[in-house]
């Protein structure tokens, strides 16, 4: 029923795709669905690499038998133990009693406590160990908190392929193709930038010393656990750079204004602000109401763009309660190298602007300009103050801007 579809010699993709789930981890929206990538190894020895979801075990089992027959698997290796890539290892046990699975230390600890396995079905690998399936070796990479504690990678050095793990993933089902050039390698940028910012986004100092240690290894694909394989060199590059840049913070000259408001004051001076910095030439503007716009949505662009401005009325003399879980969010991500600033509206108390700029130097952001706070209605002084940021905002980025292109230019 399902023909195998192959990256390279010996190595085959046998994931599913999800259509059906609303909120990835209950959490984060998936209009375009999401994948669960696995991959068969099939040399002399049998090696599956990560599992998915248990609703899709059905299929998963009649890929595997497409490829294998009546051959047993004889190793499953487990880089993630999340139960998206987890959730069939019993099923697969009960059809592969005889299968050795293969985990490092706290791999082993998971696979006990969330199915009860342990015993002579399990192996424990240490970091950079190898193992012989006969033409193909597998060499394991320790990668923790990329984004679990458990996290590794697989690589076969004779195919030069890398098996990520998570690493490298994006939201999004694969539509047909599985490899990238089946498919628009572009229509998934935003798409990893999302899933990076949702997932994966406060392990950024985890994901440098991952990125390091993998820095001398040639890599001609990457096999992900969600999302495309990458096998055409400039997309490899691409989302090796772009993981990169994520993980180091940095972002590409633009901003984020995200504002809440209860009856639109808030509202027009977020306008105001967004208006003042595109007239300066500043083109790249993303505006959010915090009540409308999902969290996902606000922190992919926040991880895009180098600019930050939050807007906040004053509610029960605090933030207003969706801007203050976005202020978590960002702080839980750890979130550095911004510019920012911050505006705000109150009747009779202001708690905005303390509790903003306390936000802004906990982050250690750069602030561009001083808060703007209107007081009842929208004074002529309020109004300029508000054009006076996004003018500062716009220059501090436009200039950022060109020292990036000279930089860029230099290199060539």
């Amino acid at each position: 029923m399902y023909k195998p579809i192959q990256i390279t010699k010996d190595i085959f993709y046998v994931g599913v795709n999800d259509r059906t789930k609303h909120l990835f981890e209950n959490l984060w929206p998936l209009p375009k669905g999401v994948s669960y990538n696995s991959y068969l190894i099939a040399d002399e020895k049998i090696a599956l690499i990560d599992t998915v979801d248990l609703c899709y075990a059905d299929v998963f089992f009649q890929k595997i038998a497409s490829l294998t027959g009546i051959r047993p698997i004889d190793y499953l290796i487990v880089n993630h133990m999340e139960p998206d890539h987890s959730g069939s290892i019993a099923w697969l046990i009960s059809k592969f009693p005889n299968i050795r699975i293969i985990g490092n230390k706290r791999t082993l600890e998971m696979l006990k406590g969330f199915y009860g396995i342990d015993g002579d079905n399990v192996l424990l690998i240490q970091d950079m160990e190898e193992l012989s399936l006969g033409n193909c070796t597998l060499r394991f990479y320790l990668t923790p908190m990329v984004h679990w504690p458990e996290t590794m990678m697989t690589y076969v050095p004779e195919r030069k392929t890398l098996f990520s793990g998570d690493a490298f993933g994006t939201f999004g089902t694969l539509d047909g193709g599985v490899l990238d050039r089946q498919l628009v390698p572009e229509q998934y940028r935003d798409e990893m930038i999302r899933y990076y910012s949702n997932i994966v986004g406060k392990f950024g100092s985890p994901v440098q010393t991952a990125l390091k240690k993998l820095s001398d290894v040639e890599i001609d694909a990457i096999c992900s656990t969600h999302g495309p394989v990458w096998t055409q060199k400039k997309d490899i590059e691409e989302v090796v750079s772009l993981y990169d840049r994520l993980s180091r913070y940095e972002a590409e000259p633009g901003l984020v204004i995200a504002y809440g408001s209860m009856y639109g004051h808030t509202e027009q001076l977020a306008e105001i602000i967004a208006t003042s910095a595109a007239e300066q030439g500043l083109r790249k503007i993303a505006i959010h109401n915090v009540s409308k716009s999902h969290e996902s949505e606000i922190l992919r662009d926040v991880f895009t763009y180098s600019g930050l401005i939050i807007g906040s009325p004053t509610y029960n003399n605090k933030l207003y309660p969706a801007v203050e879980n976005l202020i978590s969010a960002l702080q839980s991500r750890s979130l550095k190298n911004r510019f920012f600033g911050c505006f705000g509206s109150f009747t009779w108390s202001d708690a905005t602007a303390k509790q903003l700029l306390s936000f802004a130097e906990s982050s250690d952001f750069e602030l561009v300009a001083d808060p703007v706070v209107m007081k009842q209605a929208m004074l002529q002084d309020v109004v300029e103050r508000a054009r006076n940021m996004g003018q500062a905002m716009a220059r501090r980025l436009l200039s950022r801007a060109e020292v990036v292109t000279d930089i860029t230019e230099n290199c060539h």
